[in-house]
């Protein structure tokens, strides 16, 4: 029977997470205006950082993204006998919290009283504990590289780039526990490449200028929707990283790459800066420039709406239907065409009612789960559905007035020879507002009507159907 203590690494190994980036960004997201002192702090040292970080963030310890492979590793080897210990580079609050929450850690050692409990020091300290060899070991990074030397047996869990080859030839890796995705397939979830197809928007003006046919254009067309792309990517990857706790309390949002653990913290934060460097340099030197002022914009409010505005009854919705329509208004500046007054009522009213689909969703779940206080996150109660059903209703019906009286305008005469056929596309546009809003209250709505839209048969058939008319009028 083998009654070796088992030690476990917090950090990557026992949770798919790092608790020094999660409280930073917590504490940031907290206090924006106090990044002067996470510096101070670090200038004191990194066990200083940690320290001071769990005494002024609070984490959310239960939501933690466990895993619960080594859940049952531990349970294992407790079954046989032997002492489960913690032993961590993060702070001594927040392991103590973990240890407190699980209950079934024996002893738990952490970064204390300055000193940053990592790599050598936390080799030499279990050495002093149990003698070189005395025990096995669970860890999932270079720094565990010295104490598998120093452990009578040792076990990797999703272990970082090149780690299992040089713990290869320590020659005691015993066993590899690796439950996460590939790598590329959580990137391309954490940028929401699927989101990108939003960017369509842009070439709305395009369409309504009836410049299709000018090749020039539809290749600014192109640039213009991939930058946006990457600028829409990074700002989802920050949210993401602003928004872990929240998410983590979500049905669907805690399955994301940063909140599940499937991407390191450390990459949004490298990538978040390089996607928006790269799609504002590309904007200002490939585009027209009112389209970088515009993309720039789009930004600004995005960050708003992730850091305050999202907080903000009724605001909140009016922001993302704005974000909407940016892209419209970018569009107009890609192509040096004009914006018209039709265009953008039509987009605003719209775009609100499928913001208010968006929230009364969260909030149709949120009911359905039995919920009655405010959701987190966000300024709602589940006793809001009914009015915002009658908003988003309204909202989406008001766009189909604009539409109608677009058709009667003297420059849509000017610019359709067949006008009065446009009058097709209001049944329709009419009927897909009231399915929407019939499918959301039934829950059968996806927590992104435009996503839903995109992916609905149905839809795509009333959109194909709504081109057509538009075509056949010209």
């Amino acid at each position: 029977m083998n009654t070796k203590p088992l030690i476990i690494d917090l950090d990557g190994t026992l949770i798919r997470s790092d608790l020094l980036a999660e409280s930073a960004f917590l504490f940031l997201k907290k206090n924006p205006f106090k990044v002067f002192l996470l510096l101070i702090w670090l200038f004191k040292g990194k066990a200083e950082l940690k320290t001071r970080l769990a005494e002024n963030t609070a984490l959310d310890i239960h939501s933690l993204p466990y895993v619960t492979d080594v859940i049952d590793l531990i349970h294992v080897h407790k079954s046989k006998g032997a002492e489960i210990v913690l032993a961590t580079a993060s702070a001594r609050i927040y392991a103590d919290q973990v240890a407190n929450f699980l209950n079934i850690f024996d002893k738990v050692i952490a970064t204390e009283n300055g000193i940053n409990l990592s790599a050598s020091r936390k080799a030499n300290a279990l050495c002093t504990m149990y003698g070189k060899g005395g025990f096995d070991y669970v860890g999932n990074s270079m720094d565990d590289l010295e104490i598998w030397e120093v452990a009578q047996t040792a076990i990797a869990v999703n272990p970082e780039q090149g780690v299992i080859a040089k713990a290869m030839k320590i020659g005691n890796l015993s066993l590899v526990i690796n439950e996460r995705p590939t790598f590329l397939k959580s990137l391309l979830k954490a940028l929401r490449i699927h989101q990108w197809a939003k960017n369509f928007l842009l070439f709305v003006p395009l369409l309504a200028s009836h410049k299709l046919s000018d090749l020039s254009l539809v290749v600014d067309g192109v640039v213009a929707f991939i930058l946006f792309g990457l600028c829409a990517s990074s700002v989802y990857l920050l949210n993401d990283l602003l928004d872990l706790e929240d998410d983590r309390h979500h049905s669907s949002k805690r399955k994301r790459p940063f909140a599940a653990g499937t991407l390191s913290i450390k990459l949004g934060v490298a990538l978040f800066p390089l996607l928006l460097l790269i799609a504002f340099v590309g904007a200002f030197t490939l585009l027209p420039l009112y389209f970088g002022v515009a993309l720039v914009v789009y930004y600004v409010l995005t960050v708003l709406y992730s850091f305050l505005l999202k907080r903000v009854v009724v605001v909140d919705v009016i922001t993302l239907a704005s974000l909407y329509t940016m892209r419209i208004i970018a569009g107009t500046f890609a192509f040096a065409v004009s914006l018209t007054f039709w265009m953008l009522a039509f987009s605003m009213f719209i775009f609100l009612s499928l913001a208010l689909v968006k929230r009364f969703a969260e909030l149709h779940e949120a009911r359905a789960d039995g919920k009655t206080g405010k959701t987190r996150g966000r300024g709602y109660f589940p006793d809001d559905l009914e009015m915002i059903s009658s908003l988003g209703a309204s909202s989406g019906y008001i766009a189909v007035m604009v539409l109608a009286l677009y058709i009667q305008d003297s420059s849509t005469i000017a610019l359709y020879t067949q006008p009065k056929v446009i009058w097709l596309a209001c049944p329709l546009l009419l009927f897909w507002i009231s399915r929407t809003w019939l499918l959301a209250n039934r829950g059968q709505m996806h927590d992104d009507p435009v996503i839903f839209a995109i992916k609905d048969r149905t839809s795509i058939i009333i959109g194909a159907l709504f081109g057509l008319i538009f075509w056949l009028a010209v």
